[in-house]
Formats: C-alpha cells, structure tokens, sequence
C-alpha cells in the first residue's frame, strides 16, 4: 500500500478510504498487504483529481462510478452496431 501511495502521490489513508467508500477492493497477498491493479489505480489517480479540484471523496466515487458505467455502457453499444452492420441485410447500408 506504501508504495501504491507513493506512485500516485497520495497518503495510505486515502486509499483506504478509497476501500472503505467501495470504490476500490485490493487483492491481499498471503502476509495480508494490499495489493492493487493497474485499473485500481487508475481509478485512484481519477478519484484524486476529483478530491483536488474540490469534490467531497464519496462524490468523487459516485462520478467514477457513473463514468466506468458510461464507458462500459459506450463499449457494448460500439460492439453491438458492429455486429449489426456487418449481418449481410445491413452490408450495403450505412448507419447515420
């Protein structure tokens, strides 16, 4: 968890209320420290940006929250006009 802390600039009591609002559940190694994936800590370093610009921490968590979602949300629809255009009904067509 030090470490982690280190490399985003933050205080290990961040992160733990990053863990205690939900946000982020790092993985425990065997001796029970903390371990944490890039995508966790890319969820951080947004968090702490938030937290900087002013925005209370649980607010932050909600806004990344709602913006993973987004994003997933963003993904699948992508994934699904793909595959609508490319049934051969659709081949010729063009989606506006």
């Amino acid at each position: 968890m030090g470490r982690a802390a280190e490399m985003l600039g933050v205080t290990p009591a961040f992160l733990r209320s990053l863990g205690t609002a939900k946000l982020i559940e790092p993985q425990r190694s065997d001796g029970g420290h903390r371990r944490y994936s890039r995508y966790q800590l890319r969820l951080a370093t947004r968090a702490r940006e938030l937290v900087d610009q002013g925005t209370a921490l649980e607010a932050a968590c909600r806004i990344i929250i709602l913006e993973d979602q987004l994003a997933e949300a963003l993904r699948i629809n992508a994934e699904l006009q793909q595959s609508r255009d490319q049934r051969p009904e659709n081949a010729g067509r063009r989606s506006a």
